[in-house]
């Protein structure tokens, strides 16, 4: 038998518990004004950022893995529980009896009858000599690694397993219904034979099917896996994510390969933060099952056509779930499995580090089967990449418009032209707007602020190496392009002229610019006039400072939070002092 929890039942065992206190027995939180803080539990951090509110009675992480819900979910996470268990073990902990609910359910028959198969084959693989243990030795797989992941071997036998369980008076049809079985007419017999067979487990730790991979190039196919049951469907699990899911919250970010061995192989060299896609493409469901754990996602398929295709889908799949994706093709060997083996975990984890992100990734994609350096291949380019760069938010087009624009030398006026060519013909609206004719979008026009500097290092190019360590101080994109493109000409020859950096900008932006510069008075004293630029901007981050620091003291409690209130006093004093140097608060 099994059971549940009303809905009514769960809500009163919420209602009086405190999630501040279930929270705080593994977490050490500290009041934040109405709520309270504390690192994370569930990935690595330094600065807090895990809230938990005692009026909403729930908890989120505001850094790396966006974790969120009530009482309830953060104990299934935490202890890693089913809903259930996370309710019982709430309801035994504060001593509340809660009602439970029993129901027949059949497919407890179907795990078990699975479970038994799974050691059936693990002591085939541990207890015999065999072909199976044989070939993962050969592979470089350790018994421990063996014994981890539940490896196991099917005999080369019509009717070892149907022996197995026939003894046990165990029903056909279920053992066919799960694959364990195959028939013809009135007869049964094994369907996983002369195989290495990979047992899948649920995050709940229940062996819902099999992978078997054959032990010779000419079996085909090479890898058998469980049909689609009542207790298996391939689109809702991830391999390996039962023994590995901990180590992906604690490292904050999950690398998903394509095979069982890719998984199982870097596991064994200590890269543990992994789950394998099942040879499917990643669906929905996956991504939602991987975004509990993280929003950092490495794909790192193999390197072949379709590894690549898979990588692009699975890039579409897992921004639905708001992740961060990045993209590894493995260099030196086809896939994981045999780099790490070949190079070692520490080259690996090189190659994660430089892992794609996923807008690099698809213009890189984008290149392929084109001569980006002939006028056809620019132009099949330009129509290829213009969707992708209209989707991106300003900042991020702006990057990418100049990247793409020194990589195969299309103008960014004629990128910024093709964006929006592209959308109005779509008829989609553009994230990305290119600047109006009179040169600049209002919201995005270069401050008086940045003018003035401008202005004085077009008067006086020498101050440029002054302002290096200023450079903040310039936030409009067109204004840092200015900047840029001046200290390449200062670079090169140590001066530079509003000739020569028009000459670098579309018209539009060079109207914008004379517009803005012309407005700057600066009658000679251009070192003062950039000094006190210098000062206002110094002045202006320091009242920022000034303002974070005044409301989180609002925030804290005095008397639980006297070292903490010391502290954000003196450094509040601090401000104050530094703020006064530069003509602010006396």
């Amino acid at each position: 038998m099994s059971f549940s929890f009303s809905k009514e039942a769960v809500e009163e065992l919420k209602n009086r518990i405190d999630i501040v206190d279930v929270i705080g027995r593994t977490v050490q939180l500290k009041r934040a004004g109405a709520n309270y803080k504390g690192l994370c539990p569930f990935h690595n951090e330094k600065t807090p950022s895990f809230i938990v509110s005692p009026q909403k009675q729930i908890f989120t992480c505001f850094g790396g893995c966006g974790a969120s819900g009530d009482v309830v979910s953060f104990v299934e996470k935490y202890y890693n529980l089913d809903f259930n268990e996370a309710v019982q073990k709430l309801a035994d902990e504060y001593g509340i009896e809660i009602k439970k609910k029993e129901y027949k359910d059949d497919r407890e028959k179907y795990y078990e009858i699975n479970r038994e198969a799974a050691r059936f084959f693990y002591r085939n693989m541990t207890e015999t000599v065999n072909p199976g243990y044989t070939y993962m030795k050969n592979r470089g797989i350790e018994d421990r690694t063996i014994k981890k992941f539940g490896l196991g071997y099917a005999p080369d036998s019509w009717d070892a397993l149907y022996n197995y369980f026939k003894e046990k008076k165990t029903d056909e049809k279920i053992l066919v219904e799960l694959g364990l079985l195959s028939q013809k007419g009135d007869r049964y017999y094994d369907k996983f034979r002369n195989r290495v067979i990979f047992p899948i487990i649920n995050t709940a730790g229940k062996v819902i099917g099999f992978g078997g991979r054959a032990l010779d190039n000419q079996s085909m196919p090479k890898y058998l896996n469980s049909p689609e049951n009542r207790i298996f469907q391939k689109k809702n699990n991830l391999y390996g994510l039962n023994s590995t899911r901990q180590d992906i919250g604690k490292e904050g970010m999950a690398i998903i390969v394509e095979g069982y061995m890719d998984a199982i192989s870097l596991y064994q060299s200590d890269v543990r933060n992994v789950a394998a896609s099942l040879g499917t493409a990643l669906t929905e469901n996956q991504a939602k099952l991987i975004s509990r754990y993280t929003k950092n996602v490495v794909l790192s398929y193999d390197s072949d056509e379709a590894g690549r295709k898979a990588a692009l889908r699975g890039i579409e799949v897992l921004k639905e779930e708001n992740c961060k994706v990045k993209v590894l093709h493995v260099t030196d060997g086809k896939d994981p499995d045999e780099y790490v083996r070949n190079n070692g975990r520490a080259a690996f984890l090189q190659l994660i580090d430089k892992a794609m992100p996923y807008t690099d990734y698809k213009l890189e994609a984008a290149k392929r089967g084109l001569d980006v350096n002939s006028e056809e291949g620019k132009l099949d380019y330009m129509k290829r990449i213009s969707p992708l760069l209209s989707q991106l938010s300003p900042v991020e087009a702006d990057i990418y418009i100049r990247k793409i624009s020194r990589d195969v030398g299309i103008s960014e006026g004629a990128i910024k032209m093709e964006i929006s060519g592209n959308n109005i013909s779509a008829g989609e609206s553009r994230r990305y707007r290119p600047q109006h004719e009179n040169g600049s979008d209002d919201s995005e026009s270069i401050s008086p602020l940045e003018a003035a500097i401008i202005k004085c290092l077009l008067t006086d190019p020498a101050l440029s190496e002054e302002f290096l360590e200023y450079t903040g101080a310039v936030e409009n994109p067109l204004a840092v392009k200015v900047i840029d493109i001046a200290f390449e000409f200062y670079g090169m020859t140590g001066d530079f002229n509003l000739a020569d950096i028009c000459d670098r900008l579309e018209p539009s932006e060079s109207e914008a610019l004379e517009q803005a510069i012309d407005k700057v008075i600066i009658t000679g004293n251009e070192e003062g006039v950039f000094r006190q630029c210098i000062h206002r901007w110094k002045l202006n981050s320091l009242e920022k400072q000034e303002k974070e620091i005044i409301d989180r003291l609002s925030l804290a409690d005095e008397e639980n939070n006297r070292e903490t209130v010391k502290e954000l006093t003196i450094k509040l004093m601090e401000i104050q002092e530094e703020m006064k140097m530069h003509g602010g608060k006396m």
